[in-house]
């Protein structure tokens, strides 16, 4: 296969991941979406904040309020204040607003997040328990993991394992063991999805719960051997965390072996493909050299999407040599 039917095979497989795509988008009450992410299987990422104008933001919602008297403006305006990292302005405003309306999940919810991210986390342990007691199904049921987390940090456990939050472990072998069913597995994934991409979202590296959680959300994606790609993504993020294990390394390597044999495997079958899309890439080529402009951003877009594909690819090489020469060979 030559080297230009590699590169449409890659972009092809970029193009059909993005179709795969779940988004997951947050709207206010005044209608301005604070962000729009998209959900590539269960790799998290963090939400992509699209606010660049706070203060015009937070005005239209006190104003929004001050119209309709609508206690959801005066939230959402909290949640605002939480993504630029004014905790105390936030944390008076929900207190407030408790009082104006009391029992609401919102409240509880952003409240407990509050006094987690502000260190107060026997606080923020009572209000997470009392949003379970007003929506049990909050968070996509994921809110168990969450006062798990907070367990973990009022006992100030130096060490704390997978299995202290999840209740199971996966094995200490390349080989993966669980006495979940598949549908067990699911909802872990589920859970670990949700409270890791909201955490990533407010908490940068390195954080040690995080890393631990990031370590057996990869295990689960590692049992499904169509996602290598996927799973050694999440170890990576674990690492990045400050994971640190011979057995992550070592199930890294097989992700990458995986991910090789993948591509001998179907080489012939990706030459075809290969070819069939080069013959497509031309006549597109050729129809937009009708449009100079058009023509310009289609060279534009597939240069940065070269260079993307070739520095991913330089990274995952030297990232396999390393973990090879680091774990000794059986």
């Amino acid at each position: 296969m030559n080297r230009f039917k590699v590169f449409v095979v890659l972009v092809l497989m970029s193009f059909k991941t993005f179709a795969c795509l779940n988004w997951d988008i947050k709207k206010l009450k005044n209608k301005v979406e604070v962000y729009r992410d998209h959900k590539e299987y269960f790799v998290p990422r963090g939400h992509q904040f699209k606010i660049k104008d706070f203060s015009s933001l937070i005005l239209d919602l006190e104003e929004g309020y001050e119209k309709t008297k609508d206690i959801d403006y005066l939230s959402d305006k909290g949640y605002v204040l939480i993504i630029q990292g004014k905790y105390k302005e936030a944390l008076a405003l929900y207190l407030n607003i408790e009082k104006i309306k009391p029992n609401r999940y919102s409240t509880a919810s952003n409240l407990g997040t509050l006094y987690e991210l502000m260190g107060e986390n026997e606080k923020a342990y009572d209000w997470i328990k009392k949003s379970i007691r007003i929506n049990p199904e909050s968070h996509e049921g994921s809110e168990w993991l969450h006062l798990k987390i907070l367990e973990a940090k009022i006992q100030k456990l130096e060490n704390p394992t997978g299995e202290f939050f999840i209740g199971t472990n996966f094995g200490s072998g390349i080989t993966l063991k669980t006495k979940l069913s598949d549908e067990e597995l699911i909802k872990l994934q589920d859970a670990l999805f949700f409270q890791l991409n909201e955490r990533i979202s407010f908490i940068k590296p390195k954080d040690q719960i995080i890393s631990v959680l990031l370590f057996e959300l990869g295990n689960i994606a590692f049992m499904d051997e169509n996602f290598s790609s996927d799973t050694s993504e999440i170890y990576e993020l674990s690492k990045k965390y400050g994971f640190r294990s011979d057995v992550l390394n070592e199930r890294l390597i097989v992700c990458y072996k995986k991910m090789n044999d993948f591509f001998l495997k179907n080489g012939k079958d990706l030459d075809k493909i290969a070819t069939r899309e080069q013959a497509l890439t031309d006549k597109l080529i050729k129809k937009a050299r009708n449009d100079d402009d058009s023509f310009n951003q289609m060279i534009m877009v597939f240069s940065i999407i070269t260079l993307f594909l070739l520095s991913s690819t330089i990274i995952l090489f030297f990232k396999w040599k390393k973990l090879k020469k680091a774990i000794p060979a059986s």
